[in-house]
């Protein structure tokens, strides 16, 4: 049984994950409701705040403290893995009909810039350890979403596998994330450092949910 500081950080998170997945357009995903134009809605926002990623990593590397200097070949794993998926996502909106172009040059909605400033702000004027608290929300999201998306809604939209590289990738990828990220969280005995963690991860699954909220304002 769990009993490290990622157990201590699921149980203080259990409502904040409840209010992102029960965002209406996650559910419609899940049953291969989603129409095409919020499908690339989707990954537009996706990108605007995946192209964050690797500079957010690299700025949580330059402001860690010495004591947690072992932290910084965890973060240059992470760079490894994620540099690149941003272009990713744009093949995938060309590939599901959607303008590559319009969305590399569009500005995020309200509730993506929020999401991505709060993460800076973890990094740059809180505690930069925080920051584990967004990644315990991403990629735990896409362990328990993404693939099942993807297949619903590739099944029920008939769009060609190409369209589906971010999601299909980080379900996959992110599941091997989840326990290499588990050894981190419960290597955290610091309580200031896990109470930052704890308040990225609360108001991460919030702003996401905001993300995934936004999106029903989108064309059906």
């Amino acid at each position: 049984m769990t009993t490290g500081f990622r157990e201590a950080l699921r149980l203080a998170t259990v409502r904040d994950r409840d209010y992102l997945l029960q965002a209406p357009v996650i559910g419609e995903a899940l049953a291969g409701q989603i129409s095409r134009a919020r499908y690339v809605a989707f990954l537009t926002q996706a990108w605007h705040h995946v192209r964050h990623t690797v500079p957010l990593l690299m700025a949580v590397g330059a402001n860690l403290p010495d004591r947690h200097g072992k932290l910084r070949n965890d973060l240059i794993h992470y760079l490894d893995e994620e540099a690149g998926h941003d272009d990713w996502i744009l093949n995938d909106i060309q590939a599901a009909g959607g303008d590559r172009q319009a969305a590399a040059a569009s500005l995020p909605n309200i509730a993506t810039d929020a999401m991505i400033a709060y993460a800076w702000d973890t990094v740059h004027r809180r505690n930069p350890i925080g920051f584990f608290g967004m990644v315990y929300v991403l990629e735990g999201t896409s362990v328990a979403l993404a693939v099942r998306a993807a297949d619903e809604i590739e099944k029920s939209l008939g769009l060609p596998k190409a369209a589906f590289t971010y999601l299909r990738s980080h379900g996959t990828l992110d599941l091997e994330h989840i326990e290499h990220l588990g050894g981190i969280l419960d290597g955290l005995t610091d309580p200031a450092d896990q109470a930052a963690v704890i308040q990225c991860a609360r108001a991460m699954f919030w702003l996401y949910g905001n993300v995934f909220r936004s999106l029903e304002k989108e064309n059906a």
